[in-house]
């Protein structure tokens, strides 16, 4: 048991155990906090405590193995390295908020090589900061170079921007899964598809996107889908989540207007209901003719880059899913011969550009100017937007390899 200054027990630590580290240390580790340098959402965090308890000297410190780091901080105070010198790591030994008057008066802290300094952590109350399971990785202090008094109405704001932290820590990890979810539905290799190579990279503006694509196969070939709902984040992801669900149940119908029809069907009451469209390029890929059926609704961001130098844009045949009552789809076609390709990209892509259509000769240029690989052209084209995209931004390739008879 603890004691303060004064001799009286303080607040309750928590049993500390190997078993209890290492699952305290696994939890830190899933949140990919360390290490990472100053990050906004905590910034905003330390600056509004600052304010509200009137200290200049605010941190959020998270205590890896044997260090402390210091993930935000108001000032150039000295915070600990090593974890056995952090006041923050006696702080997340116990449930409350610890509070040192004046550590030069405490046995815990009074040879603790932070006095020495010149700006000596003489006052420091912490709360700690717990992962979404409950084990404590942190802490949010407040010190000073002199003793102060800590209130228990300072100590319940301190509590309660705590609580703060640990809802930013909760919603990151939310996303982060929710980023690794999505990212697993999207479709690795067509190894089914002898002749045609296809590739595509969905790159989210936030933790998840609107967009998606997808391919697999079907009677004869494969079909082919890139999408995109209207906003960003969560919502639109959700959506997303849906029509890809909805599109691959289509594919048992006869004929890409047919699954389109039918999806739009089927999500009409979804999308009406939160107040949003998707576009969408859906195709249907004949392997031994290399004739491509598709479905553009309102999307009008596919290529056909040939071979021979030429380029065709393969334009909208009707409005996006989620816009109109009566809205019907015309099914058409284009030939995919050998050493073309194909390319659909979201409008993330023209954003990052000029916005205009006009944009498209860019991407065109990039296809052309990319070593003869899908996965190459893919990183061409998505590397026209730079590291920081606009907007959620998705680029999907298929390409007939040149020269390939089918059946080897």
């Amino acid at each position: 048991m603890l004691t303060g200054i004064d001799g009286t027990k303080a607040l309750t630590p928590v049993h500390h155990d190997a078993v209890a580290e290492l699952a305290r240390q696994r939890a830190l580790d899933e949140l990919k906090v360390l290490g990472t340098g100053p990050v906004e959402r905590f910034d905003r965090i330390t600056r509004m405590a600052a304010r509200l308890l009137g200290f200049e000297h605010v941190a959020i410190n998270f205590l890896d193995h044997d260090r402390q780091w210091t993930a935000s901080r108001t000032s150039d105070a000295v915070y600990a390295e090593r974890r056995e010198d952090s006041y923050c790591d006696v702080a997340i030994q116990q449930t409350g908020t610890l509070v040192v008057p004046d550590a030069l008066l405490d046995a815990r802290f009074r040879d603790n090589p932070l006095l020495e300094t010149p700006a000596g952590m003489r006052f420091y109350a912490g709360h700690p900061i717990a992962s979404p399971n409950g084990e404590r990785v942190g802490a949010i202090c407040v010190s000073d170079t002199v003793p102060r008094p800590f209130g228990a109405e300072q100590q319940t704001i301190l509590r309660d921007i705590a609580t703060w932290v640990q809802d930013e820590l909760a919603l990151t990890r939310e996303f982060a899964a929710s980023a690794e979810v999505q990212q697993g539905l999207l479709p690795k290799t067509l190894a089914t598809v002898e002749g045609y190579e296809a590739a595509g990279v969905c790159r989210p503006v936030h933790a998840v996107s609107g967009d998606f694509y997808d391919w697999y196969p079907v009677r004869g070939g494969a079909a082919f889908t890139l999408a995109d709902a209207m906003g960003k984040g969560v919502p639109a992801a959700l959506i997303s989540a849906t029509v890809r669900a909805t599109m691959r149940a289509g594919s048992r119908y006869d004929g890409v207007a047919a699954a389109v029809e039918s999806a739009a069907d089927a999500l009409e009451a979804d999308l009406e209901g939160a107040a949003t469209f998707v576009t969408l390029f859906h195709a249907h890929l004949k392997q031994d003719t290399g004739m491509l059926s598709y479905v553009d609704a309102g999307h009008g961001l596919t290529l056909v880059v040939r071979a021979d130098g030429t380029s065709q844009r393969l334009a909208s045949t009707g409005l996006p899913l989620g816009v109109g009552w009566d809205a019907a789809w015309d099914e058409e076609e284009v030939e995919l011969r050998h050493g073309d390709v194909l390319v659909s990209v979201s409008d993330g892509v023209l954003d990052a550009l000029d916005g205009t259509l006009e944009s498209l000769v860019m991407v065109e240029r990039a296809v052309r100017g990319a070593a003869p690989k899908a996965a190459a052209i893919v990183e061409a084209v998505a590397g026209l937007a730079g590291p920081t995209a606009p907007d959620d931004l998705t680029v999907l390739v298929l390409r007939r390899l040149p020269g390939v008879p089918l059946g080897g």
